[in-house]
């Protein structure tokens, strides 16, 4: 990497004068460190009483239209629904806590720990087309200045979690126009998990290095700061916050072996990155990609849904792609601040077509799409479900008193609320006025 480029990925990492940097080996928040006087009571406030609640998010986004949708739990509660007839689909009972559905056997591949964590939560996306991607991640038209869900989330999150910039952070793009991730507008440039890696690793000059003399230095100047002209709560709130230099050892040491972990682009990788940039506080939305069989138009036997060795993943891959992702955070003890999900342009047919009844493909369908959620704020089950909507063909079930064609805007802002943003807020961000409810789970 060209030194002029490793410069201009550093100063969007870490902002102007690696102001990240200080605050990852300070344990302080970035806007602090940019501005010191700043510390007002408010701005200490949400930070201080969202910590251990507000949720950094690594979210799944594609625009492929994966079958993932098909042999979730809540599928498996009719027998119309079709599944692929590999014993991996086969009705399985999945204990999610205390909880027990039925779903894939695939599903059962996820730890005990990480299926306590999870609700799948079933909704529509109205759309049948790859392309609208960009939309269906807007909730086709429904969100207010037309921002993408990640950055609405990161717009409330970034200053109680502390983050270096409020903008999402895309990991998983790899050239896809369609999935890149726009805030306020601009359209986001990513990095690829390699890129990360040889950014942050490899020579006595890289970042990690050097956070030990970092902290040191940054903690002094505060400190020299807030003794002539800082308030007790500022003097407090540095207290609180402030990283020890065992903390920022054992960060930098632990950063450093994950980033060495990684070895290429894929889901791996990407998951290393992730962990890495939230464990870093870089940004409170991190996406990538994590495929479950892509296109399956024409597929003999449901064969993409299950096999395991192609381009486009599959439920084999896709489903230890999640543990891969939940595995990384846990390693860099970041499991209880971050939350994971997927949003997909689509889901695929679950039944209604010959050409599904007879195990042959399946087709884009805008009735039906899951939003995988785990999270340690998130009540492990099934929200919503399948039901016939005509002629054979199943989609997505109403959620109580939310019609079917509100289920994208509920999943939306219950996710929201997941990720700690308080209900009332979340309502500005869309153009419903109010009117649907985040789901309580």
């Amino acid at each position: 990497m060209d030194m002029h480029r490793r410069r201009a990925l550093l100063t969007g990492l870490f902002g102007t004068g690696h102001v990240g940097l200080r605050a990852l080996a300070s344990g302080l928040p970035a806007w602090l460190l940019a501005n010191p006087t700043a510390a007002n009571a408010q701005a200490m406030s949400c930070l201080l009483s969202n910590k251990g609640r507000a949720q950094f998010l690594v979210v799944s986004a594609s625009s492929a239209g994966c079958p993932l949708n098909c042999n979730v739990p809540g599928t498996y509660d009719d027998p119309a629904v079709i599944h692929p007839s590999q014993a991996e689909f086969a009705a399985t009972d999945i204990a999610l806590g205390a909880k027990v559905v039925k779903g894939a056997q695939v599903w059962a591949g996820l730890s005990a720990g990480v299926r306590s964590r999870t609700n799948f939560f079933h909704h529509v996306t109205s759309s049948t087309v790859h392309g609208d991607h960009p939309k269906v991640m807007r909730v086709m038209g429904n969100t207010a200045s037309n921002e993408m869900l990640p950055s609405i989330y990161a717009k409330h999150l970034a200053a109680c979690l502390g983050t270096v910039q409020s903008e999402p952070i895309a990991v998983g793009v790899s050239g896809n126009s369609l999935e890149q991730v726009s805030f306020a507008g601009r359209t986001l440039s990513g990095i690829s998990p390699l890129q990360l890696k040889e950014l942050l690793t490899g020579d006595k000059a890289n970042p990690l290095v050097q956070l030990r003399s970092v902290r040191d230095s940054t903690l002094d100047e505060l400190n020299a700061l807030f003794k002539q002209g800082g308030t007790r709560q500022q003097v407090a709130f540095l207290d609180a916050l402030a990283a020890s230099q065992g903390q920022v050892r054992k960060l930098a040491d632990d950063l450093a072996s994950t980033l060495s972990a990684i070895k290429d682009n894929g889901v791996q990788g990407q998951a290393l990155a992730a962990a890495a940039l939230v464990a870093a506080k870089v940004s409170p939305a991190i996406t990538l990609r994590i495929p479950f069989g892509g296109d399956n138009h024409d597929d003999a036997d449901l064969y993409s849904e299950w096999f395991q060795g192609t381009d486009h993943g599959s439920s084999k891959t896709g489903v230890p792609g999640i543990q891969a992702v939940m595995d990384a955070l846990a390693a860099l003890k970041v499991q209880d601040a971050a939350t994971f999900a997927t949003m997909n342009v689509f889901g695929r047919t679950l039944s209604g077509s010959a050409k599904v009844t007879a195990r042959k493909g399946r087709d884009h369908h805008g009735n039906h799409a899951v939003m995988v959620m785990i999270g340690k704020n998130v009540t492990p089950g099934v929200t919503g479900g399948v039901a016939l909507i005509a002629n054979g063909v199943y989609g997505a079930a109403p959620i109580g008193g939310v019609g079917r064609a509100d289920t994208h805007i509920a999943a939306a802002k219950t996710l929201g609320t997941v990720l700690g943003i308080d209900a009332s807020l979340l309502d500005k961000d869309f153009n419903d006025n109010g009117r649907v409810k985040a789901v309580t789970l």
